[in-house]
């Protein structure tokens, strides 16, 4: 029951999420800048995940490839972001956010090991990738939106 509970408030959140990105939040989307071509992601993380799995089935690789392709996710954010050169402080806040969790999943899994000895190398990986995909980006969330002003890349 507990974990049925988890999953309709993960999927419920999902819902929402989009309904927001789709609905609330449609204004803010520019696709005069959005060019990334996300096939570029898709076809080497599903390959990836064919050949890096823990067990070859169907669940099992799907899993897999969730895990890949959330942790390079942030990417066409990023893209965009370095192409327009800012970003909307509702969505610096995202982006903070969103990589603070996927950091905390490193304490999870040093908290897991250390106490059920249990190590997933596919998800430590992939966490490892996308926490270092995020560092740039929290270097200048701290020290340009937390101080009150607008997110904007170096010149």
């Amino acid at each position: 029951m507990k974990k049925l509970r988890k999953t309709l408030i993960y999927i419920a959140c999902s819902y929402a999420t989009v309904y927001l990105i789709y609905m609330k939040f449609k204004a803010t989307y520019d696709g005069n800048h959005d060019t990334f071509r996300v096939e570029f992601l898709v076809v080497p993380v599903g390959g990836l995940s064919f050949l890096v799995n823990h067990d070859f089935s169907p669940l099992e690789i799907l899993w897999t490839f969730s895990i890949y392709l959330e942790s390079v996710a942030i990417l066409p954010q990023l893209f965009m972001i370095s192409k327009t050169g800012e970003a909307e402080t509702i969505t610096t806040h995202y982006l903070f956010f969103l990589g603070l969790y996927r950091a905390l999943y490193l304490v999870n899994w040093i908290w897991r090991f250390y106490f059920e000895g249990f190590f997933d190398l596919i998800a430590v990986v992939a966490g490892v990738v996308q926490t270092i995909l995020y560092c740039d980006f929290f270097y200048l969330y701290i020290t340009k939106v937390l101080k009150g002003k607008k997110l904007s890349l170096p010149a």
